[in-house]
């Protein structure tokens, strides 16, 4: 009887994956003679990739395997770069100690756009290997597996950055596993150098952990750097040697090294190691690299003329970037606008919950004018909300004004340059709708780049704007120079853009040749092109290539030996035989990809998709059209890995299916037909589906506040135990006329003796406007004078009140905007009618705002007024997996203990979870005096404070 009891794998894949690569020896790791040892290198650690894991039976959740039960005997990450082409092996081993059977769960991230080339796994001497088949017959052996009654399963994901391969084995005591994984990955230089990542998560402490990632570039390295981002905890671990054309980084730590803290059995190896490097170029048709009947050309020449440019600067001052974000950001643009020339023209947009421009139109960059600027920059005071909406459309606005009256210059390029640090707040709050406003008004000739500031920051979004408009982002950390790094982003997207390329081989036996333009950006101006050729008839490859750069024309000639580099390589254990091969194929296969899905006949996407998958099989790729099929020797255990159709909105040139522009979406100056609002008018239709901001002060449950700190970056949370009945205030301010009030409702019973209590009804009072909301669990009522209307929660509308207006949608949640500058949340949380304790809740979730007065106070609206804290000496506490710190707050030194809450804004069901720091004894020392000074009389009373 095998011991394999039970297989189980997931594979989550994008639009094209896998090519087959040998390793050629890779665990055999020398030095090479030429290499000279670094400093020991620095490296960013910040969290995903591998974990394992095991369901305990009868458990539907996975929890982490105790240290005794399952080992980690071997960890093991190998990774080459050969001219841009990397590849990379992750393989584990591990032991069932337990005298029960165990699921072992194989869980790796690797980065978007890699293809997966092989997997293999061996569970107890049983080894199974992969193989590509075109997709309906590798499902017909997945159904026949199925149906002989083996385990198999297959996930489809569409994450935005991140592909998962998930393997889960079930294995009886004392089996021993090994998986192994390969994937590989084409580099493109992005800001003036490559970047390698590598997701490292291992789960536990591994007793073997060894980490080697190789840089082989005939064209020479430049410079090799490993940054770190993890706090100096493996300070001295990695090792970076640099030679001419080569370059090793080894991170191998013991298992004391591993360890979080010296008594702690869990791991700090929990993210990602990071190369980042460039090779060297000169003034000419850039690297023409041919070998084994393949060519590929890397064309990103520099020192080219500048262009006359058009810029506009669109800077988030939303209250978030209160501090040293917006201090470091003002020095960087003083810096950027001096090093404007006077031929770029160019004005400056400042957002928060307003639009405001510093000019209406583009400025010449005169010495006056930028002075001036400098000006309006320093007296910028961050506060409020965060329309990103309206400021980029507002920015597209001005430059295709200019541009339209002939205002600009033509060999000049126009840019958006977005610094942001959070989601949108106010105004269009569905990112796929401001993604598609800036899309459909944007003109060709505009490019957007984008700056994330934060680690919270949605960059995933950013990104995806920018990729759809011809530009790039980039993430800022709040740890680093913000204003090195602001100069640095804007020298390399500032520099000059190739146009009109042509590249021509004079020899009759070059064929297939495949030009990616996508990389000729700002900051990139990288262009890679990818052939084969005859080796009988060629020693040699000969290039002619003609470009536009600031209106001069380039003509650049490129001789290339065969020999040259073939013996280079030879000389090389590590470097790939075959990446000019897998660059031509990767190249040719992702325009094929793109030619279909913009196909003009259906006679046409069959012709190109039966090229799609020719080329996969032949190259043993997973594409949209194949399958990873996974069995043992016999045949008769099998499993599936096949790739997700493509993601409609994934790539530039797609197209993109969503849904339609909600009307208030466009600002009024973009299309000046405005649609007059009637006041208390319920508007069923188009619903403002509103992406949540990432930080807010919130109240879920039973009832537990998690408190938001903006400029301490921390949640602190307290619970509230008192009676049904009792209106407890969260937030009154008489100066503003505001009230937000809560009533408790308990459980049908008490649960292990004691009675949960929870928010049944919330009242909002708007005392200038004259309006009060009440929101329960069956009804939301709006009374403003002597009107009254009421919605129910199986409605879908919007309600507008002077400034007040009330978006409901349908069983979820109700948003109450005032002025478009106060937003406040309610979720509705339905139980099980029947079911025996528990009952239906109200969650609300209020964002931090300096719209209120200094006077404002409640459970809530004390904090508006953020209190200094100071976390200290943070220590095991009695629960493992709890913390304890000291806190100082308010004069007084609490113990508090870190733990999770949950965030139900973007998984209603489940939520998601919240790390903070808990304060005992109903929030006692962080709140003002004690909770039930919180009581007040009614539902729209205000607080009388003692």
């Amino acid at each position: 009887m095998k011991r394999l009891t039970c297989l189980f794998i997931c594979f989550f894949l994008s639009e094209v994956s896998g090519f087959e690569i040998p390793i050629n020896g890779l665990s055999e790791f020398v030095d090479y003679e030429d290499l000279v040892e670094l400093a020991p290198g620095k490296f960013q650690l910040v969290a995903e990739n591998q974990r394992y894991q095991r369901s305990l039976p009868g458990e539907s959740g996975e929890i982490m395997e105790e240290a005794d039960q399952v080992t980690l005997y071997s960890y093991k990450v190998q990774s080459t770069i050969t001219s841009r082409m990397a590849t990379t092996m992750i393989q584990s081993k591990v032991v069932n100690n337990s005298p029960q059977p165990q699921n072992v769960v194989f869980d790796v991230q690797i980065p978007k756009g890699a293809f997966i080339s092989n997997f293999s796994m061996t569970v107890d001497g049983t080894t199974f290997r992969s193989s590509i088949k075109e997709k309906t017959v590798g499902r017909a052996l997945y159904a026949q597996a199925r149906a002989k009654g083996k385990t198999a399963g297959l996930v489809r994901s569409r994450a935005l950055d991140m592909e998962n391969f998930r393997t889960e084995v079930n294995v009886l005591p004392g089996a021993k596993v090994q998986f192994e994984l390969h994937y590989e990955e084409v580099k493109w230089r992005k800001l003036g150098s490559y970047e390698h990542r590598i997701y490292l998560q291992p789960g536990r402490l591994a007793k073997h952990l060894e980490v080697d990632v190789w840089v082989i570039e005939p064209q020479g390295i430049r410079f090799l750097h490993v940054p770190d981002t993890f706090e100096g905890h493996f300070d001295g671990v990695p090792v970076v040697s640099k030679g001419q054309q080569k370059a090793h980084v080894s991170f191998k730590p013991t298992v004391a090294q591993q360890r979080i803290c010296p008594s702690c059995r869990e791991t700090a190896v929990d993210g990602e190691l990071v190369v980042l490097y460039d090779v060297k170029r000169e003034e000419k048709a850039g690297e023409l690299e041919v070998f084994n009947g393949y060519f590929v050309h890397f064309f990103a020449p520099d020192n080219l003329d500048p262009i006359p440019k058009n810029i506009l600067f669109v800077i988030d001052v939303s209250g978030s970037m209160w501090g040293v974000k917006m201090k470091q950001t003002v020095e960087a643009m003083k810096t950027i606008l001096d090093d404007l020339r006077a031929e770029d023209h160019f004005s400056v947009i400042d957002f928060n919950q307003n639009v405001r421009t510093w000019r209406n139109d583009l400025i010449s960059a005169t010495k006056t004018q930028v002075a001036d600027a400098k000006r309006y920059i320093e007296k910028i005071q961050p506060s409020g909300g965060t329309n990103i909406n309206e400021a980029l459309l507002r920015a597209i606005f001005i430059l295709n004004e200019a541009n339209n009256l002939g205002l600009l210059d033509p060999n000049s390029v126009s840019l958006i340059i977005l610094v942001s640090d959070g989601d949108p707040t106010v105004g269009e709050l569905k990112l796929s709708k401001i993604q598609k406003n800036v899309k459909e008004n944007i003109q060709d000739n505009i490019s957007l780049f984008s700056l994330g500031m934060g680690f919270d920051v949605d960059y995933d979004f950013l990104k995806r704007l920018s990729n759809e408009n011809r530009g790039i982002a980039q993430r800022i950390y709040g740890n680093q120079d913000t204003s090195s790094q602001l100069k640095k982003f804007y020298n390399q997207v500032s520099t000059p853009l190739l146009q009109n390329v042509q590249f021509n081989y004079p020899h009759t036996s070059v064929t297939d040749v495949t030009q990616n333009n996508f990389h000729n950006y700002f900051g990139g101006s990288e262009i890679v092109v990818a052939g084969k050729f005859d080796p009988a008839k060629l020693d040699q490859i000969e290039s002619i290539i003609t470009a536009t750069s600031a209106n001069t024309q380039l003509v650049l000639e490129t001789l290339a030996q065969m020999d040259d580099l073939q013996d280079f390589l030879s000389k090389d254990k590590h470097a790939d035989p075959d990446f000019t091969r897998k660059l031509w194929a990767y190249l040719t296969i992702n325009q094929l990809l793109a030619e279909r899905s913009l196909a003009p006949t259906a006679a046409a996407k069959r012709r190109i998709t039966r090229s799609i998958l020719q080329m996969s099989l032949d190259h043993h790729i997973v594409t949209p059209l194949t399958s990873l099929v996974i069995e043992n020797e016999a045949g008769d255990e099998r499993m599936l890995a096949d790739a997700p159709p493509q993601d409609p909105s994934c790539c530039s040139g797609a197209l993109y299916y969503g849904s339609k522009v909600a009307p208030d979406s466009i600002p009024s100056w973009v299309h000046p037909s405005p649609t007059p609002v009637i006041s208390m008018l319920a508007q069923g239709a188009q619903v403002l589906e509103s992406t949540p901001p990432p930080h807010v002060m919130r109240v879920e449950n039973d009832p537990h506040f998690i408190i938001y700190l903006p400029k301490s970056q921390k949640n602190i949370c307290f619970n509230i135990d008192s009676e049904p009945g009792k209106i407890l205030n969260l937030v009154s301010d008489p100066e503003s006329g505001i009230v937000i009030n809560g009533q408790l409702v308990g459980a049908k019973k008490p649960n292990n003796g004691k009675l949960s209590t929870y928010f049944g009804k919330l009242g909002f009072y708007f005392q200038s406007e004259d309006v009060k909301i009440e929101i329960s669990t069956e009804t939301i009522t709006l009374s403003g004078g002597s009107s009254t209307f009421a919605l129910s929660w199986s409605d879908t509308a919007q309600v507008m009140n002077q400034r007040v207006q009330i978006s409901v949608k349908k069983e979820k949640v109700v948003t109450i905007t005032l002025d478009k500058e106060m937003s406040f949340s309610v979720l509705l949380h339905r139980v099980w009618k029947k079911h025996p304790i528990n009952v239906d809740f109200l969650g609300i979730y209020i964002p931090p705002t300096n719209k209120f007065s200094p006077h404002a106070h409640g459970l809530i609206g004390q904090f508006m007024q953020e209190p200094k804290i100071h976390i200290f000496n943070e220590r095991p506490g009695k629960d493992p997996e709890k913390p304890e710190a000291s806190m100082e707050v308010k004069g007084q030194k609490l113990i508090v203990t870190r733990g999770l809450q949950k965030d139900y804004r973007r998984d209603l069901v489940f939520g998601t979870d919240v790390t903070c720091w808990f304060v005992h004894n109903s929030g006692k020392g962080f709140i003002d005096g004690h909770y039930k000074d919180y009581f007040v009389p009614q539902l729209y009373s205000f607080l009388k404070r003692p």
